[in-house]
Protein backbone atom coordinates (compact mmCIF):
# COMPACT_ATOMS: atom_id res chain seq x y z
CA UNK A 1 0.00 0.00 0.00
CA UNK A 2 1.27 3.46 -0.90
CA UNK A 3 1.01 6.30 1.62
CA UNK A 4 0.18 9.66 0.05
CA UNK A 5 0.88 13.11 1.45
CA UNK A 6 -0.77 16.28 0.16
CA UNK A 7 0.73 19.70 0.90
CA UNK A 8 -1.73 22.51 1.52
CA UNK A 9 -1.08 26.15 2.38
CA UNK A 10 -4.66 27.21 3.09
CA UNK A 11 -7.80 25.68 4.56
CA UNK A 12 -10.16 24.54 1.83
CA UNK A 13 -12.33 22.11 3.76
CA UNK A 14 -14.37 20.94 0.76
CA UNK A 15 -11.19 20.07 -1.11
CA UNK A 16 -9.94 18.00 1.83
CA UNK A 17 -13.30 16.29 2.31
CA UNK A 18 -13.27 15.26 -1.36
CA UNK A 19 -9.80 13.70 -1.23
CA UNK A 20 -9.58 9.91 -1.02
CA UNK A 21 -9.01 8.51 2.49
CA UNK A 22 -5.48 7.38 1.64
CA UNK A 23 -4.16 10.94 1.38
CA UNK A 24 -2.62 12.50 4.51
CA UNK A 25 -2.42 16.28 4.90
CA UNK A 26 0.64 18.44 5.54
CA UNK A 27 -0.22 22.05 6.32
CA UNK A 28 2.76 24.08 5.12
CA UNK A 29 2.45 27.85 4.95
CA UNK A 30 5.68 29.71 5.62
CA UNK A 31 4.16 33.19 5.28
CA UNK A 32 1.76 33.17 8.22
CA UNK A 33 1.37 31.62 11.65
CA UNK A 34 -1.23 28.86 11.60
CA UNK A 35 -4.63 29.70 13.03
CA UNK A 36 -5.16 27.20 15.84
CA UNK A 37 -8.96 27.23 15.56
CA UNK A 38 -8.74 26.42 11.85
CA UNK A 39 -6.20 23.69 12.60
CA UNK A 40 -8.63 22.16 15.10
CA UNK A 41 -11.39 22.18 12.46
CA UNK A 42 -8.98 20.63 9.97
CA UNK A 43 -7.99 18.01 12.55
CA UNK A 44 -11.65 17.10 13.04
CA UNK A 45 -12.15 16.68 9.29
CA UNK A 46 -8.97 14.60 9.01
CA UNK A 47 -10.06 12.37 11.88
CA UNK A 48 -13.50 11.85 10.34
CA UNK A 49 -11.96 10.93 6.96
CA UNK A 50 -9.13 8.77 8.37
CA UNK A 51 -6.38 11.15 7.31
CA UNK A 52 -3.35 12.11 9.37
CA UNK A 53 -2.57 15.80 9.85
CA UNK A 54 0.97 17.16 9.99
CA UNK A 55 2.02 20.76 10.58
CA UNK A 56 5.17 22.23 9.08
CA UNK A 57 7.81 23.84 11.26
CA UNK A 58 5.90 24.14 14.52
CA UNK A 59 6.26 21.24 16.90
CA UNK A 60 4.86 23.28 19.82
CA UNK A 61 1.47 23.64 18.12
CA UNK A 62 1.61 19.96 17.14
CA UNK A 63 1.82 19.08 20.84
CA UNK A 64 -0.68 21.69 21.97
CA UNK A 65 -3.34 20.55 19.48
CA UNK A 66 -2.36 16.87 19.58
CA UNK A 67 -1.77 16.62 15.83
CA UNK A 68 -0.29 13.49 14.27
CA UNK A 69 3.13 15.01 13.73
CA UNK A 70 5.37 17.65 12.26
CA UNK A 71 6.96 18.24 8.86
CA UNK A 72 10.49 19.68 9.00
CA UNK A 73 11.67 21.24 5.72
CA UNK A 74 15.25 20.88 4.53
CA UNK A 75 16.23 24.38 5.70
CA UNK A 76 15.17 23.71 9.31
CA UNK A 77 18.07 22.30 11.32
CA UNK A 78 16.56 22.74 14.80
CA UNK A 79 17.18 19.68 16.97
CA UNK A 80 14.52 20.51 19.57
CA UNK A 81 12.00 18.70 17.37
CA UNK A 82 13.41 15.46 18.80
CA UNK A 83 11.34 15.93 21.96
CA UNK A 84 8.26 14.93 19.93
CA UNK A 85 9.53 11.34 20.12
CA UNK A 86 8.56 11.11 23.81
CA UNK A 87 4.97 11.99 22.80
CA UNK A 88 4.91 9.39 20.02
CA UNK A 89 4.48 11.99 17.29
CA UNK A 90 5.68 11.35 13.75
CA UNK A 91 8.49 13.53 12.44
CA UNK A 92 8.60 14.04 8.68
CA UNK A 93 11.55 15.80 7.08
CA UNK A 94 12.71 16.77 3.61
CA UNK A 95 16.16 16.69 2.03
CA UNK A 96 17.75 17.26 -1.37
CA UNK A 97 21.26 15.90 -0.78
CA UNK A 98 23.37 13.83 1.62
CA UNK A 99 24.26 16.82 3.82
CA UNK A 100 20.56 17.54 4.40
CA UNK A 101 19.85 13.83 4.92
CA UNK A 102 22.45 13.85 7.72
CA UNK A 103 20.62 16.80 9.31
CA UNK A 104 17.35 14.86 9.17
CA UNK A 105 19.02 11.82 10.73
CA UNK A 106 20.18 14.05 13.61
CA UNK A 107 16.59 15.31 13.92
CA UNK A 108 15.44 11.67 14.13
CA UNK A 109 12.87 11.96 11.35
CA UNK A 110 10.64 8.93 10.83
CA UNK A 111 10.10 9.53 7.13
CA UNK A 112 12.37 11.36 4.71
CA UNK A 113 10.92 13.29 1.77
CA UNK A 114 13.43 13.19 -1.09
CA UNK A 115 13.07 15.93 -3.66
CA UNK A 116 12.99 16.81 -6.51
CA UNK A 117 12.54 13.39 -8.11
CA UNK A 118 10.61 14.00 -11.33
CA UNK A 119 10.44 17.80 -11.60
CA UNK A 120 13.55 19.89 -12.12
CA UNK A 121 13.74 22.54 -9.41
CA UNK A 122 16.45 25.20 -9.30
CA UNK A 123 18.39 23.19 -11.91
CA UNK A 124 18.38 20.18 -9.59
CA UNK A 125 16.85 16.78 -10.20
CA UNK A 126 17.51 13.52 -8.37
CA UNK A 127 18.20 10.78 -10.85
CA UNK A 128 17.27 7.17 -10.11
CA UNK A 129 20.85 6.15 -9.21
CA UNK A 130 21.16 8.95 -6.65
CA UNK A 131 17.70 8.18 -5.31
CA UNK A 132 18.67 4.54 -4.67
CA UNK A 133 21.85 5.67 -2.90
CA UNK A 134 19.80 7.97 -0.67
CA UNK A 135 17.34 5.14 0.07
CA UNK A 136 20.15 2.90 1.24
CA UNK A 137 21.83 5.69 3.21
CA UNK A 138 18.72 6.72 5.16
CA UNK A 139 17.59 3.14 5.95
CA UNK A 140 14.09 4.25 6.98
CA UNK A 141 10.93 5.12 5.12
CA UNK A 142 11.37 7.55 2.25
CA UNK A 143 8.82 9.65 0.41
CA UNK A 144 9.16 10.69 -3.22
CA UNK A 145 8.35 14.36 -3.83
CA UNK A 146 8.55 16.61 -6.86
CA UNK A 147 6.74 16.22 -10.17
CA UNK A 148 4.63 13.21 -9.20
CA UNK A 149 1.88 12.61 -11.76
CA UNK A 150 -0.16 9.83 -13.34
CA UNK A 151 2.61 9.03 -15.85
CA UNK A 152 5.37 8.45 -13.32
CA UNK A 153 3.35 6.82 -10.52
CA UNK A 154 4.20 3.45 -12.09
CA UNK A 155 7.93 4.29 -11.84
CA UNK A 156 7.44 4.88 -8.14
CA UNK A 157 5.90 1.44 -7.75
CA UNK A 158 8.84 -0.10 -9.69
CA UNK A 159 11.25 1.70 -7.34
CA UNK A 160 9.44 -0.02 -4.46
CA UNK A 161 8.79 3.27 -2.74
CA UNK A 162 5.57 3.11 -0.76
CA UNK A 163 5.30 6.82 -0.03
CA UNK A 164 4.49 9.72 -2.33
CA UNK A 165 3.94 13.44 -1.73
CA UNK A 166 2.51 15.96 -4.15
CA UNK A 167 0.56 19.12 -4.58
CA UNK A 168 -0.60 19.28 -8.18
CA UNK A 169 -1.33 15.55 -8.58
CA UNK A 170 -4.05 15.79 -5.94
CA UNK A 171 -5.10 19.42 -6.34
CA UNK A 172 -5.77 19.17 -10.08
CA UNK A 173 -7.84 16.03 -9.70
CA UNK A 174 -5.35 13.82 -11.53
CA UNK A 175 -5.27 11.24 -8.74
CA UNK A 176 -7.71 8.36 -8.97
CA UNK A 177 -7.84 5.44 -6.53
CA UNK A 178 -7.32 3.06 -9.45
CA UNK A 179 -3.86 4.63 -10.05
CA UNK A 180 -2.39 2.64 -7.18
Amino acid sequence: MINFFYFIDNFNYNEILNLPKKINIIYRNYTKTPDELQLLKLKKICNSTQKKLFLANNHKIVLKLNLDGVYIPSFNKDLSVIKLKQYKKTILGSAHNLHEINNKIRQKVDMLFLSPVFKKKKNKLLDIKKLKIYYNYFKKKTVILGGVNKKNIKKIIILKCNNVASISYFKNGQFKNKDI
